[in-house]
């Protein structure tokens, strides 16, 4: 089987300036990236799976971030940029793409090769969704230029945490074929 490219959270509400948890202008650089990535992956026959915050209007998460990615409206959207890319839509309502989803039994019945994970907020959604990964013995790629946080600092801590702890392996994009660094 080929891979399985998780896109963690790369939504309208993180992505598009006037969201309540807009992440800026400088975490939009890594779209052409995730797109050149979507586009090698998908001519290898690897399955794209968005995994998509979607929370309940009273979600508890609210309580220490400002209600975003509410079920049903534009801001739980994929951002148009990838939104023609063919793929699954996993909807979530905490850190994990795996907790609370179907993304597991998705994922058992396909059988990757290995995980592409990508997206944002590497410190957040991207590090929780490969430690379950990595929990779950899955390989885990992530390629350095398809993840951003506007936290520099956590977003260094999250690879090198990715990496260290979680044993993920950390890629750099080059010409459309990896190299680990």
């Amino acid at each position: 089987m080929a891979n399985a490219v998780l896109v963690v959270d790369m939504l309208r509400g993180f992505l598009e300036e006037g969201n309540p948890l807009y992440i800026g202008a400088d975490a939009r650089r890594i779209i052409p990236d995730i797109q050149k990535l979507l586009e090698r992956e998908l001519a290898l026959g690897s399955k794209n799976f968005f995994i998509c915050d979607n929370h309940d209007p009273d979600d508890l998460e609210f309580k220490m971030f400002p209600p975003h990615c509410i079920a049903g409206t534009a801001e739980a959207e994929v951002i148009a940029e990838l939104s023609a890319y063919p793929g699954e839509i996993i909807p979530k309502k905490r850190y994990s793409g795996f907790y609370g989803t179907d993304l597991e039994a998705k994922l058992k019945k396909l059988k990757p090769d290995k995980l592409i994970i990508c997206g944002v907020l590497t410190n957040i959604c991207v590090m929780h969704t490969t430690a379950d990964a990595r929990n779950r013995d899955y390989e885990v790629e992530i390629p350095l230029d398809c993840v951003a946080s506007p936290d520099e600092a956590a977003h260094r801590f999250a690879l090198e945490h990715m990496d260290k702890v979680l044993g993920a392996r950390l890629v750099q994009e080059v010409n459309h074929a990896n190299t680990e660094i």
